[in-house]
């Protein structure tokens, strides 16, 4: 079997209904992002697929044995050296000396950590522990990989680097499941689910997604801008609203526009300008209906 399928996952904690009826597949040689803001249900999703919690309802096929995980929390052995967590996971795995070798030698070329295969792993940077927990992950050849938030935390060369050795893999035809919060990762995504209390809001390629938008975005130029937010913030025809730079980013339900803009120029100049994919979702939020079916 390849790739991953999930369908009506539901997961309940108490009142909470912290997954509700999501369905989901990945391909092999796909990068999927689930996308939401803490609480959305993007890491009781994976561990839903990990086989860490076990759902309420729905069904999920995959080969349990062709799993990689990578929580988000710390899961390495902090009084190992790089080296010896590998071989412990490589055990774990069932791999023969010969193949914990091999494949150890590579993930340590390609992570860059070779030269650092002695340094304890609670002594390492921030990316460099993510990158052994990423090298861990992989040392079984996973046709599946789930990602739990890998870059939190992560400064902005480890995490590009991070990014670069999860092309490399899905290149190779690897299925891979991302969650994130950051609206530029989930751009980087081959197809993207976006998550809001366990809900899907939508899904699709990311590009496509910001294509679909039916709602205008703007800018707004104002010497105002903390004013002009406390007074636009509760206007039932303001999808999103957010500072940018000395303005304010918008988007507008486009059939209120008209009347809409007439209010908002009153604080300032208004242009039309291209939507982003933080647009797409904060839109979203308040109109699930945003984003035109293609």
């Amino acid at each position: 079997m390849s790739g991953l399928r999930a369908q009506g996952l539901t997961r309940r904690f108490g009142d909470l209904l912290a997954v509700d009826g999501l369905d989901l597949r990945v391909a092999p040689g796909e990068l999927y992002g689930l996308v939401g803001p803490d609480g959305a249900g993007k890491t009781t999703t994976v561990r839903l697929l990990a086989g860490l919690l076990r759902p309420d309802a729905g069904i999920i096929a995959l080969d349990r044995g062709a799993l990689g995980y990578m929580p988000q929390r710390y899961s390495l052995y902090g009084d190992l050296t790089i080296a010896e967590n590998l071989t412990f996971f490589g055990r774990l795995f069932g791999l023969s000396r010969a193949e914990r070798t091999e494949r150890a030698q590579r993930l340590l070329r390609i992570t860059r950590l070779a030269r650092f295969h002695d340094r304890r792993a609670d002594a390492l940077s921030g990316g460099m522990y993510k990158k052994l927990a990423l090298a861990c992950a992989l040392l079984h050849r996973p046709a599946v990989l789930l990602l739990d938030e890998p870059s939190n935390g992560v400064d902005p060369v480890s995490r590009r680097e991070l990014w670069d050795l999860l092309y490399e893999f899905v290149d190779e035809g690897m299925a891979v499941v991302l969650c994130t919060p950051y609206m530029d990762e989930a751009a980087r995504c081959h197809r993207v689910g976006l998550l809001h209390h366990g809900r899907r809001l939508a899904e699709g390629a990311p590009a496509a997604l910001v294509a679909q938008l039916k709602h205008p975005t703007l800018r707004l130029q104002t010497a105002q801008r903390d004013a002009a937010e406390r007074a636009l913030a509760t206007d039932p025809a303001i999808l999103a609203l957010s500072p940018e730079g000395e303005g304010l980013r918008l988007v507008l339900r486009a059939e209120d526009q008209a009347a809409t803009r007439a209010r908002i120029e009153a604080w300032g100049t208004l242009e039309v300008i291209r939507p982003d994919f933080e647009d797409v979702f904060l839109a979203l939020l308040n109109d699930p209906r945003s984003v035109e079916a293609s």
